[in-house]
C-alpha cells in the first residue's frame, strides 16, 4: 500500500498538469508494448505499431527494465509536449543526474554494456539514445498525438470542473474508487510493498496519462526535499474511448464537436478546457496570433470561454457550458 499524507498546506497547492511529456508517454508506451497482456483499448495501437519499430529504436527498447522501476524520462527530458523540447532537454540533462536515474534501472545482462556508457556520460551514447528516443516517438506516438492530447485535455477540463464543484477533496476522492481510496488526509493506492510519503507543504501534481490502465505511480525525487511529486493518473478509462484514438492519423472518423465549431476552434476549445494563454494556445493549434485572436472571440462571444488578464499574460479557460459540451462530445 503506498499512503499520500496531506497536509491542509497540501492540499491548496495540489494541481494537475497537463500531461507527462512526450517523452515519458513515449516510454510508457513502449513499456505497455512489451507487456504479456494488453488492456483491450491498445490492442489496436499495437497491432498497428509492433512490427514498425526498428533497428534505430533500439537504443531506447535496450533501456526497459526486464525487471523493477524503468527509465524516468520526465526527470530527465521534462514535460514538453514537443518532442524536439524534450530531445533538447535530455542532450542537456547534467551527467550526475543522468547516472542517478539509470542506476536503478533493471535492464537485462546483454544491454548492462550500453546502460553503463550512457551513464558514464559518453556522448555518443546519449546521441544515440536521443535518436532512438525520437525513433519511437515517430512510430508510437506520433501518429496519434493530435487525438492523445485532446483526450489529456478532456481529463484536465474535468478534474477542473470537479474542484471547482467540490475542492480538490473531492478530486481525490473520486480519482479511482477501485483503486484508490482517500481517507483524509491519506490518499491510499495499491502498491506492491508499504511506503509512507509526506508531502510536507510541497502539495501534489496530478498528470493524466495516457499509456496506463489502472495503474497510477508516483514520481518524485528523494534527493530534492522541494521538488514537488507527480502522481500520474490513467487518462483512458472508457474501453470504447480508448479504442477510438487509434484511428490513422490520430484522428476519430466522427467529430461532431469538429463539424460544429470547425475543426480548429473545436481544437482551442479542448485546449481551452485545461487554461491556457494566447501564445501557448497558437503554438499548440499552429497558427498566427491574430488567427487565435479570431477564434477565441467566437468561442467567447458563444460563451464556451472566458478570457481574462493574469499579469502580462491572458488567460483563456472554457466555461461551463464549453466543458459540457466537450464532456457530451467524448
Amino acid at each position: 500500500m503506498l499512503r499520500i499524507h496531506f497536509t491542509a498546506e497540501d492540499l491548496a497547492r495540489t494541481r494537475v498538469a497537463g500531461t507527462v511529456g512526450a517523452a515519458a508517454e513515449t516510454y510508457y508506451g513502449l513499456e505497455m508494448l512489451r507487456g504479456r497482456s494488453l488492456p483491450g483499448p491498445f490492442r489496436r495501437w499495437r497491432a498497428t505499431v509492433a512490427g514498425r519499430l526498428g533497428e534505430d529504436a533500439g537504443p531506447l527498447l535496450a533501456l526497459l527494465p526486464s525487471h523493477g522501476p524503468g527509465l524516468d524520462l520526465l526527470a530527465l527530458a521534462g514535460d514538453s509536449p514537443d518532442i524536439d523540447h524534450a530531445v533538447e532537454a535530455l542532450l542537456r540533462a547534467p551527467r550526475t543526474l543522468l547516472r542517478r536515474e539509470l542506476e536503478p534501472v533493471g535492464v537485462s545482462p546483454a544491454h548492462m554494456p550500453w546502460a553503463r556508457s550512457v551513464a558514464d556520460g559518453d556522448a555518443d551514447a546519449r546521441r544515440a539514445l536521443a535518436a532512438g528516443l525520437v525513433a519511437c516517438h515517430r512510430v508510437a506516438v506520433a501518429p496519434y498525438w493530435a487525438a492523445l492530447r485532446s483526450q489529456l485535455d478532456v481529463v484536465r477540463a474535468q478534474y477542473a470542473s470537479t474542484v471547482m464543484e467540490g475542492g480538490v477533496e473531492a478530486l481525490l476522492a473520486g480519482l479511482s474508487p477501485q483503486l484508490v481510496r482517500w481517507r483524509p488526509p491519506v490518499l491510499e493506492l495499491r502498491h506492491p510493498r508499504p511506503v509512507e510519503v509526506h508531502l510536507g507543504g510541497r502539495g501534489l501534481i496530478l498528470v493524466p496519462t495516457v499509456f496506463s490502465w489502472r495503474r497510477f505511480s508516483l514520481l518524485y525525487d528523494p534527493y530534492d526535499d522541494e521538488a514537488v511529486p507527480r502522481l500520474t493518473v490513467p487518462a483512458v478509462t472508457d474501453p470504447a474511448a480508448g479504442a477510438a484514438l487509434w484511428h490513422t492519423g490520430g484522428a476519430v472518423t466522427d467529430d461532431p464537436l469538429g463539424a460544429l465549431l470547425g475543426r480548429t476552434r473545436a481544437a482551442a476549445l479542448r485546449v481551452a478546457a485545461g487554461g491556457c494563454s494566447t501564445t501557448e494556445l497558437a503554438a499548440r493549434l499552429g497558427v498566427s496570433a491574430p488567427a487565435v485572436s479570431q477564434h477565441t472571440k467566437a468561442l467567447r462571444d458563444a460563451r464556451l470561454i472566458t478570457t481574462s488578464r493574469r499579469g502580462s499574460s491572458v488567460l483563456h479557460m472554457a466555461t461551463a457550458l464549453g466543458r459540457e459540451l466537450l464532456d457530451g462530445n467524448r
